[in-house]
């Protein structure tokens, strides 16, 4: 499989508008409803709510629209769901799992906030990007794409902070 720059930002912008776009228009009535687990800890928290996931997988999947229209290939708006609820899932899936280890809100974890939504991004659209973007899930790709979503959610979160959308710079 080739390297393709091209592929990679058209395969992670989707996913990175879906994770980003809860943080500016997210909020109200959380996902879990405020029931608590079989631990007596919430399932997921305050942070994670409906309109925050809806939000994120319309966003995602404009994005794909955008892509399919300058491509011509219909597909990535397909792919563009996928990945978008690949998306939200790995940050819902981190929050469920933050919960179980007694972290606060808030508390930074390296994996679960920074990559484990890129890596569920992957997996939901791994059908896909088998069949039309190959190069993607190349093993130098895959680690390229991994250190770049670290940086630049990193990146995005501090400059958030600063601007007043986070209350913590993670």
């Amino acid at each position: 499989m080739q390297f393709d720059v091209g592929a990679i930002i058209l395969f992670l912008m989707p996913p990175y508008v879906a994770n980003a776009v809860p943080v500016i228009f997210g909020g109200k009535i959380p996902i879990d409803f405020g029931i608590n687990a079989w631990d007596g800890k919430r399932l997921l928290g305050d942070g994670k709510t409906w309109r925050g996931l809806f939000v994120g997988i319309v966003g995602g999947v404009l994005v794909g629209y955008a892509e399919a229209a300058l491509t011509g290939n219909s597909v990535f708006a397909f792919l563009a769901l996928l990945t978008s609820c690949g998306a939200m899932l790995g940050d819902i899936l981190g929050s469920f799992i933050k919960r179980r280890l007694n972290y606060e809100r808030g508390r930074p974890s390296l994996f679960m906030d920074q990559l484990l939504f890129i890596i569920m991004a992957l997996v939901l659209g791994y059908p896909i990007l088998a069949q039309v973007m190959p190069g993607v899930l190349a093993l130098e790709s895959i680690g390229v794409i991994l250190v770049v979503t670290y940086v630049m959610h990193r990146l995005m979160n501090i400059i958030a902070n600063r601007l007043g959308l986070k209350k913590v710079p993670w």
